[in-house]
């Protein structure tokens, strides 16, 4: 006889393994030595019915800093009350799309001889049919994000590779770094 989780039972599987994945990928303190303006980005996960989903605000991106990506773990009932003024939308996005989108391009820039990918999510919220493009450092940042968690190969070409993910990660945000700071 097959047994069924309580539904929280399943969220917390999921957050768990999800944090084991990510602590596995912590650099630490290794850039903090690094001279640039510094900030950090919030990537909050939060699980779904069943699966595990990235919340989004739709903001604009600061290019002359260097960002650290900050994993949270959320409620499942969290509901948001953004600021009009900051903020002019929230929307989830499950993590698994990332991988597997139904809409994605992408363009490449050789700058100083590394190839460069630049991501582009289209995901249409199934709520209210609003198309969001996630583009960007979000994007790579997302997509970063899922590697880690899901373990799995995406549907397209990447610049991360999966069998050295910490060293290919490195290279790749320094490189995409220094290239928008470059364009200042």
């Amino acid at each position: 006889m097959s047994r069924s989780w309580p539904p929280e039972s399943v969220r917390d599987n999921s957050i768990e393994d999800a944090k084991a994945r990510l602590k596995k990928h912590d650099p630490g303190t290794k850039y903090s030595h690094l001279s640039y303006n510094k900030c950090s980005i919030l990537l909050p996960l939060l699980v779904k019915e069943g699966e595990l989903h990235l919340l989004f605000t739709l903001r604009s991106e600061k290019t002359d800093t260097l960002i650290t990506p900050v994993v949270g773990f959320i409620d499942h009932d969290f509901q948001a009350q953004p600021n009009p003024d900051e903020v002019k939308n929230v929307f989830l996005v499950p993590l698994e799309y990332f991988l597997r989108p139904r809409a994605y391009h992408q363009k490449y820039l050789t700058r100083c001889g590394h190839r460069m990918f630049l991501h582009c999510f289209e995901y249409t919220n199934p709520e209210d049919g609003v198309t969001y493009y996630i583009k960007g450092l979000t994007a790579k940042y997302a997509l970063f994000v899922a590697l880690i968690i899901l373990e799995k190969h995406p549907t397209f070409e990447m610049e991360f590779n999966l069998n050295d993910l910490i060293s290919s990660s490195e290279k790749s945000f320094l490189h995409f770094h220094n290239h928008a700071a470059n364009k200042l």
